[in-house]
């Protein structure tokens, strides 16, 4: 929980350093559906983005209030993963 605390005050950093017009959180969906950060923490965050400053937020189980707020909602569907093929996660990509 601490890791993922320190993750999003980093990201806040990032989205307003004025440095970028684009910032990806990823699987922060799943963060929160695990409890490691709650909706209101995320919520927060997405208050503190100032205009020009595009927050892409991705994983499973999005909570209503962060689709509530977002401009784009896509919803990917597997149709092939290799973790069925027993690939549990890979150096560099998962870990």
């Amino acid at each position: 929980m601490a890791r993922a605390q320190e993750g999003l005050e980093h990201s806040a950093v990032a989205v307003t350093s004025g440095r970028y017009d684009l910032v990806v959180l990823d699987e922060l969906n799943v963060a929160v559906w695990f409890g490691l950060l709650s909706i209101e923490q995320v919520l927060a965050f997405l208050d503190r983005r100032p205009a020009g400053v595009e927050i892409i937020i991705t994983g499973r189980h999005a909570p209503p209030d962060v689709i509530a707020r977002a401009g784009l909602v896509t919803e990917m569907r597997a149709v092939r993963h290799y973790y069925h093929e027993g690939v549990a996660a890979r150096d560099g990509i998962e870990r």
